[in-house]
């Protein structure tokens, strides 16, 4: 879901959590199990007891059979739901809302008695353990029109749209309000393995939904079914129904390595105006889909489709192969579609962790940017940085995970979700490496879902590094920090102290991930450094870097959230702790491209950097091993040396 920024949400009823911790605590390391209760992974509406009812089975499948318009939300019809017994049960529990007319229920083809409680509708069965069994809900009524999305309206909403015109019938579930228009069970955890949507409309409008259309059936008495088809596991709140009067529009992606073209099917308002005003935008799905494809792995849904059903909403919903969208531009098209990855494949695993949707979603508008509109990126992610910093405090993880505001906000949720993905691309240094890890963490959860700490390890797992206190600082705690700079020269040397202050001290007091420095030295020979920082304040030598023209930028590719400080010159610098001098000297250097380190007395690791700070090349040595950079092109070069007790210095070699 994408909201737009300058739409003012209107009020709701907000319904908090029973978690026992307070905020300090939300930012340390702690097991899923004792992180997660129910009602965060649950609907908001059932009781902590209902809700344990509805995890005695594991639901199959959904199929829907509705009678709509486009001219109002009344809706008739049925709703199947095929499921299999995880223990034995003796009452079978799911969810629709209280108002909405139940004139039969049946189990397996019979007619049952059935009561309700509020949303929970309750009825007696003797099932065991590993059977499978059907209930189907036949219902009418009007869905609420209360105010309980981000997006305005209801699980079921009517409107005319604005610019256009156009009267239209939509569903937006997210996150709580799927059973406000069918009966389900409303649990992230348990997806169902496919669904059939049948929707029965006028002849002059059309129904768009999930997966394949497979039929579309003219009944004869002014009305026409469309019936969609989907045989992927889809969650809850991403199932859906369009209804308007729409022209079908269709284009077709060719991504490298993809079986065959993908279908890009599109319902338009049918508006002379509307195809020809947007026509332009919508065509650029298909480089968007080429994109990601090639970044995070095969488009899930290829064998079905992607597509959008417009409805006058201020954004975007990502229902699984079928967007929901108000309008097009390459920001909220691109945003939509990287969901149907990070959202639809794979899902957060609870409200808490939406990051695992909505900011992988947002840092594909800047992959989008950086690889097709290139420069814009910059900007973009400058912009993101700034809201963050509009408020000292806030974690990407909701603890508050039945407030709809806090789940979907857009400095949270969305910017800092994407600002640290960000950052850790940055840490990892190997772009090769980083979307490796994104393509098959997307492998191991396809079609499932997945907690933040769940992101967290896979990037520990190949990368080796430890990623633990940044998810400690950066996702579970509060705040960004304010870096200062001191420096000295010390003859051809120099001793640069870096400090940073914390927006939240109370909650983060410390950020320890990397931090780049830009020294500007004669010749226009700028030379960026990174810097592995350890505390609030760290000290460091940086031998043979010559003479600083008194100019150093703080991350000057603005990789980390953060603000700037002083930078000064500060001649009563002096190094304390010599823990980062090896007693080396690199000869020789300059160098024809081989050269070795002299005074090494035992093993080292070594990473070689180039100018602006990428990650060249890394190796283990011997002492006296001579160190080949001959495949580099001439320049100058940082090399950091670490030994076996991890003591570090830098150096700069010129090749």
């Amino acid at each position: 879901m994408k909201i737009n920024r300058n739409l003012i949400l209107l009020p709701f009823l907000v319904l908090f959590s029973t978690l026992s911790f307070s905020q300090k605590e939300n930012s340390t390391e702690c097991s899923k199990k004792n992180r997660f209760s129910n009602q965060q992974l649950k609907s908001n509406s059932l009781t902590v007891s209902q809700i344990s009812q509805t995890e005695k089975y594991d639901v199959h499948f959904y199929g829907l059979n509705l009678n709509m318009t486009n001219t109002n939300t009344n809706l008739n019809g049925s709703a199947s739901m095929h499921a299999s017994c995880i223990q034995n049960i003796d009452t079978i529990l799911y969810e629709l809302y209280p108002t909405l007319t139940i004139s039969s229920v049946e189990l397996n083809g019979t007619s049952v008695a059935f009561t309700r409680s509020n949303s929970a509708v309750k009825i007696a069965a003797n099932l065991t353990a590993g059977s499978n069994f059907t209930i189907k809900t036949y219902y009418s009524g009007t869905p609420p029109t209360a105010q309980t999305n981000p997006l305005g309206g209801s699980g079921m909403t009517y409107a005319t749209s604005p610019s256009w015109g156009n009267a239209v019938v939509w569903s937006l579930s997210e996150p709580f309000s799927a059973y406000e228009w069918w009966p389900c069970k409303q649990s992230l955890n348990d997806k169902a393995d496919s669904s059939d949507i049948n929707i029965t409309v006028p002849n002059a409008c059309k129904a768009g939904s999930n997966g394949l259309l497979t039929n579309v059936v003219n009944l004869g008495n002014g009305t026409t079914r469309y019936e969609w088809k989907h045989r992927h596991p889809i969650d809850y709140y991403l199932i859906s129904v369009a209804v308007a009067q729409y022209i079908e529009y269709n284009i077709y992606a060719n991504p490298t390595n993809a079986p065959a073209p993908i279908l890009i099917q599109n319902f338009i308002y049918n508006n002379p105006q509307t195809l020809p005003n947007f026509q332009a935008d919508i065509d650029e799905t298909v480089d968007f889909l080429n994109l990601f494809y090639d970044l995070y792995g095969p488009y899930p849904f290829e064998d079905e489709k992607y597509g959008h059903c417009m409805a006058p909403l201020s954004g975007g919903m990502e229902h699984q192969t079928m967007t929901t969208q108000g309008f097009f531009n390459k920001g909220l098209t691109s945003h939509e579609l990287g969901h149907q990855w990070w959202g639809d494949h794979v899902t957060c695993a609870s409200w808490s962790d939406i990051w695992v949707n909505e900011g992988f979603a947002s840092y594909s508008e800047q992959l989008m940017l950086e690889n097709l509109y290139p420069g814009e990126e910059i900007q973009n992610m400058l912009d993101v940085h700034d809201n963050v910093k509009t408020q000292p405090g806030g974690s990407v993880w909701v603890l508050d995970s039945l407030n709809e505001n806090r789940i979907f906000s857009g400095r949270l949720t969305y910017d800092k979700g994407a600002a640290i993905i960000h950052t850790i691309r940055y840490m990892v240094n190997n772009d090769n490496l980083f979307f490796q890890t994104l393509q098959n963490f997307l492998t191991t959860y396809a079609e499932s879902t997945a907690f933040g700490i769940d992101v967290r390890d896979a990037f520990i797992q190949s990368t080796g590094i430890n990623f633990t206190p940044f998810f400690e600082q950066w996702y579970f705690g509060q705040g960004f920090p304010t870096y200062s700079v001191k420096w000295k020269q010390s003859g051809n040397n120099a001793i640069v102290q870096i400090n940073h202050s914390v927006s939240m001290s109370s909650i983060t007091p410390t950020f320890t991930n990397p931090i780049d420095l830009k020294f500007t030295r004669p010749g226009n020979s700028d030379t960026i450094i990174r810097f592995q920082i350890s505390a609030n304040s760290n000290t460091f030598t940086i031998n043979g870097i010559g003479t600083i023209n008194n100019s150093i930028g703080i991350d000057p590719n603005n990789w980390v959230i953060n603000n700037n400080g002083t930078i000064q010159m500060d001649n009563t610098l002096s190094i304390q702790e010599q823990n980062d001098e090896l007693g080396i000297t690199l000869q020789p250097n300059p160098s024809n491209g081989i050269f070795s380190i002299v005074g090494l007395k035992e093993p080292a690791f070594l990473q070689l950097y180039g100018m602006n700070g990428q990650l060249l090349k890394e190796l283990t040595i011997d002492p006296n091993q001579l160190i080949d950079i001959q495949a580099f092109p001439k320049g100058t070069y940082l090399l950091s040396i670490m030994n076996t007790d991890g003591n570090k210095t830098l150096r700069l070699i010129n090749n």
